[in-house]
């Protein structure tokens, strides 16, 4: 026997209260802009992203070429986070049930998959960044921070919306108060040009950036399906994200030019400044958030498998891990993280943003019998492909081997590695095209149907 139904239309009528317990209960849509905006803000404004600063900036080239790379980077992956975002708000589904209606359900337990190692991974980096954060502010040991953080994180994912409306009213002006304390004192160090390390190129810079937005594609609807409606959810999280993706980044390259700071000793660098120790405290603290989305969308992700799973329960659980792995992690291989997370995420959101598209409204199925639809497989495997061709990158657990694998490829198709070209819209570009020619003939059977019915 099937579940009871889930995204239907009769689910949008509730307009307050708590994210349901499980997939079977109604999802209530009371979030406002305001709500959605400080939201996206929020998860944002984090201190992953001055750290990773240092992969970003254009060495031997003028601040202001980084800079204009962090803007164009935080442009598409903000847009591209938003056009994913917004459907939710129409479908009231979680972000993986969300690929029922492209993959069939089955099928879409690949991406779910995928999800929760990227989520619980996340969520382990997040906890580790705040923990070496406070540390360092506090000169204390790491460990306490680390049980801290990934206590309150998972007592934040078991009200989940609440923990919304209390960021976007309260935490966004504090978080906005440091970093912009923040930038006036670095501002008013000599900024010198930086002459080693860095990206390799612009549109490598680009890529890095487009990362960080992209790697919410798969967990946004899991808060925008909580929208009003799609507007507000595009514009919530494209705008509150890709403003502090922008923010958060130049801050980071700033620092670097003034202090030399690379990684987390950007943070020591940031803690030196008057009133540093302060700013860096309520960044840290506001930090948590991010740990606190990942835990949640962790525990809604394996509901698309399992329908009646509390949420409760899985967040629990997934905590627990985070905190576990966290005690005893480095934060390690980060960009190479980053690219193998637009390698696969950034293609898959071109062909969802496509085959959503050319279907007719109202003919997305995440029902429990949502077909299979696995010709769409191809497009997402093809843009993971030309990624790799473009930007090979790093897989965990088989060393050197895959990025020498892929750099081989290269040389065969006779594919400069010194291109300078953007992985993410090389990718990004494959994949909507060959969803075009994959899907196209079903959606305009699927529009005549509509249309005679």
């Amino acid at each position: 026997m099937s579940a009871p139904p889930v995204g239907t239309a009769a689910h949008a009528d509730r307009s307050s209260g708590e994210a349901p317990f499980t997939l079977t209960e109604p999802a209530p849509s009371g979030l406002g802009l305001r709500d959605t905006f400080g939201l996206w803000a929020n998860l944002g404004i984090s201190l992953l992203l001055p750290v990773a600063a240092a992969f970003v900036v254009l060495a031997g080239r003028p601040l202001g070429v980084t800079v204009l790379a962090i803007a164009v980077g935080s442009v598409i992956g903000a847009v591209l986070l938003g056009l994913t975002a917004a459907p939710a708000a129409r479908e009231r589904v979680p972000a993986m049930v969300m690929m029922r209606g492209l993959l069939g359900r089955r099928a879409s337990y690949l991406p779910t998959a995928l999800n929760v190692l990227q989520c619980a991974g996340w969520a382990t980096f997040e906890i580790v960044v705040i923990a070496e954060a406070a540390s360092r502010a506090l000169d204390a040991p790491r460990w306490p921070f680390v049980l801290a953080a990934g206590t309150l994180a998972t007592a934040m994912a078991m009200r989940p919306l609440g923990v919304v409306r209390v960021l976007a009213r309260y935490a966004v002006w504090a978080a906005l108060a440091a970093v912009a304390y923040l930038f006036a004192r670095v501002l008013r160090e000599p900024l010198t040009p930086v002459t080693e390390g860095g990206a390799g190129s612009f549109w490598s810079a680009v890529d890095i950036v487009i990362a960080l937005p992209v790697s919410w594609f798969p967990l946004a609807a899991d808060y925008t399906r909580h929208a009003r409606d799609p507007r507000t959810a595009f514009l919530g999280s494209a705008g509150g994200y890709g403003a502090a993706n922008f923010v958060m980044f130049t801050l980071g390259v700033l620092a670097l030019a003034a202090y030399g700071a690379v990684g987390l000793d950007v943070i020591d660098a940031l803690l030196a400044v008057p009133l540093g120790l302060l700013a860096v405290l309520v960044l840290v603290t506001v930090e948590v958030d991010e740990a606190f989305a990942n835990i949640y969308s962790t525990a809604v992700s394996t509901q698309n498998v399992v329908s009646r799973l509390d949420r409760r329960v899985m967040a629990l659980l997934v905590g627990l891990t985070a905190t576990t792995l966290a005690l005893t992690l480095d934060v390690v291989a980060y960009e190479p993280f980053l690219f193998l997370l637009g390698a696969v995420f950034v293609p898959l959101a071109g062909v969802f943003l496509v085959a959503y598209h050319l279907l007719p409204r109202g003919a997305w199925d995440v029902s429990d019998d949502a077909p299979a639809r696995l010709p769409l497989l191809l497009p997402w495997a093809a843009g993971f492909v030309a990624y790799q061709l473009t930007t090979p990158t790093f897989f965990f657990g088989f060393g050197a081997g895959w990025t020498s694998w892929w750099a081989a490829r290269q040389e065969d198709l006779g594919i400069s590695a010194a291109s300078g070209l953007s992985a993410s819209i090389v990718s990004l570009t494959v994949a909507s095209l060959l969803t075009v020619a994959v899907a196209l003939p079903g959606a305009l059977r699927a529009r005549r149907a509509v249309a005679s019915s």
